[in-house]
């Protein structure tokens, strides 16, 4: 039986708000869309920017505990599609057994992918400069999101995308598991790349992505060495968000035929 329902995983800086479109996309092609918050950020975009104390008391265990469990209630197991630091969440969740196949858009590295583009280094370099970072919520500019997540979209949709999504990131969260690789801590973004009974796992990659680059989706994808199906594509011109990027119908539809054709 086919997967009846999809479960889309946000990453840092956005909120669910970032699957707006492809939530209704997937929901008039008949699918129950699920797009969970991370403890805390159940609130709207603009409650946490007032507030930003839910971000600075993440933790990467609660967020996959809370992932669980409702992907374990569920009668059937989803399709399960995560962007940026959801995508890492998205491989531990098929790592763990969940879901019944996965794809990770523009993802941040699992353990061990030690792959960094001077790119990456510049677009993280505002939350990496100071180790005070570790204990706050820290956001972008406009200028510093531009380069990071939209740096090939028109201008003005790019600021709209910013007023539309943007919050701070966790600081400790980053530091600690999404960005381990460059600057070791908590194994929090561990998988068991020799697990032969993981669901099957497409990456989707940005060819523009200052944030996560094409380089560590194949990274990533090539420390798999498992017998099941670990695939990368690659959109042309494509930047780090994206599922608001003009065009992202085609990248959704890509990622749904593909999970579709491996569950």
């Amino acid at each position: 039986m086919k997967p009846d329902t999809i479960v889309l995983i946000h990453g840092f800086w956005v909120t669910p708000r970032s699957w707006e479109g492809w939530k209704a996309h997937y929901e008039a092609k008949g699918f129950k869309v699920l797009t969970p918050a991370y403890p805390g950020f159940e609130v709207e975009v603009e409650a946490l920017n007032a507030d930003p104390a839910p971000i600075e008391q993440l933790t990467v265990p609660a967020i996959i505990e809370s992932l669980e469990k409702l992907i374990g209630g569920l009668d059937n197991p989803p399709i399960i599609m995560g962007h940026s630091a959801g995508g890492v969440f998205t491989q531990i969740l098929l790592d763990h057994g969940y879901g019944t196949a996965g794809v990770a858009i523009n993802s941040a590295p699992t353990e061990g992918v030690a792959v960094i583009p001077l790119s990456q280094l510049k677009a993280t370099f505002p939350v990496l400069k100071n180790p005070a970072n570790r204990h706050k919520a820290v956001g972008f500019t406009y200028d510093q999101w531009r380069y990071a997540f939209t740096n090939t979209f028109p201008e003005d949709q790019a600021r709209a995308t910013y007023e539309r999504y943007h919050v701070p990131a966790s600081g400790h969260v980053f530091w600690g598991s999404a960005l381990a690789n460059i600057h070791p801590g908590p194994d929090d973004n561990h998988v068991d790349y020799h697990n032969d009974n993981r669901p099957p796992l497409l990456f989707v990659a940005g060819e523009n992505d200052h944030l996560m680059p094409p380089k560590i989706q194949h990274s990533n994808a090539k420390h798999y060495k498992s017998n099941t199906i670990t695939e990368v594509i690659e959109f042309p011109g494509r930047s780090h968000l994206m599922p608001a990027q003009q065009g992202w119908e085609e990248v959704a539809d890509k990622a749904l035929a593909w999970a579709l054709d491996h569950s």
